[in-house]
C-alpha cells in the first residue's frame, strides 16, 4: 500500500467529515445511497444515509482490472480504492468542481472494477493510454483520472485524447483538495 496516498485520503476524508460536522452537526449525509448497504452507514432517515468513514475489508487490489487487461496498475490507484468505505464526497480542485468517487461496500468494490474495465475497454479501443477515474465533473464527459504510465492526475475528455495534468501524483491531488458541501 501506498502510505503517502493512503494518507493524503485519509486527511482529504476527515476535513470532508470535520466541515459537515461543523455546517451540519452531523456525520455526512447522502440521498443517493439510500438503501444501499454499507459498513459506513451509521443512522437512516426516511430517504437518507448518515454515514462515516471505515476501514476497507477484503483483498486489497484491483487484481480482477489487471487480469483483464494483463497490466500492472499504479500502486496508488489500488491504495486510492482499498483505503476506506466511504461515501462520494465533493471536492473543489483549483476551478474544479468534482465528485471524489470512493467503495461504498465489499459489492460496490466488485461494481468499481467493472467501471474500470469497461473505461479500460473504451481506452484500448480507441488506441489512447490507459487512464483510471477517480472523480466526475459536472460535464458527464469530463473525468478526473490517474494516468496509469505516469501516475499524474488529469482531467480527461472520455474518448479523446483531451488530458490535462492537475497534479503529478495521487497524494499530491489529493493534498490540495477542499471539501465542497
Amino acid at each position: 500500500m501506498d502510505e503517502l496516498t493512503a494518507q493524503a485520503l485519509r486527511d482529504f476524508t476527515t476535513r470532508y467529515c470535520d466541515a459537515w460536522h461543523e455546517k451540519h452537526h452531523s456525520w455526512p449525509l447522502s440521498e443517493e445511497l439510500y438503501g444501499v448497504p454499507s459498513p459506513c452507514i451509521i443512522s437512516t432517515t426516511s430517504d437518507a444515509v448518515y454515514w462515516q468513514p471505515q476501514p476497507f475489508v477484503g483483498e486489497q487490489n484491483l487484481a480482477a482490472v489487471e487480469r483483464a487487461f494483463d497490466i500492472v496498475l499504479q500502486p496508488t490507484i489500488q491504495t486510492f480504492y482499498t483505503t476506506q468505505f466511504a461515501g462520494d464526497m465533493h471536492a473543489q480542485f483549483a476551478e474544479h468542481t468534482l465528485t471524489l468517487l470512493q467503495t461504498w461496500s465489499e459489492d460496490d468494490f466488485r461494481r468499481v472494477q467493472e467501471n474500470l474495465i469497461g473505461h479500460l475497454v473504451t481506452q484500448k479501443r480507441l488506441k489512447l493510454s490507459p487512464t483510471l477515474f477517480i472523480a466526475t465533473l459536472e460535464n458527464e464527459l469530463d473525468v478526473i483520472s490517474l494516468c496509469n504510465l505516469s501516475g499524474e492526475v488529469c482531467k480527461e475528455t472520455l474518448g479523446t485524447r483531451n488530458r490535462q495534468v492537475l497534479a503529478p501524483s495521487l497524494a499530491e491531488f489529493l493534498k490540495q483538495l477542499n471539501p465542497l458541501l
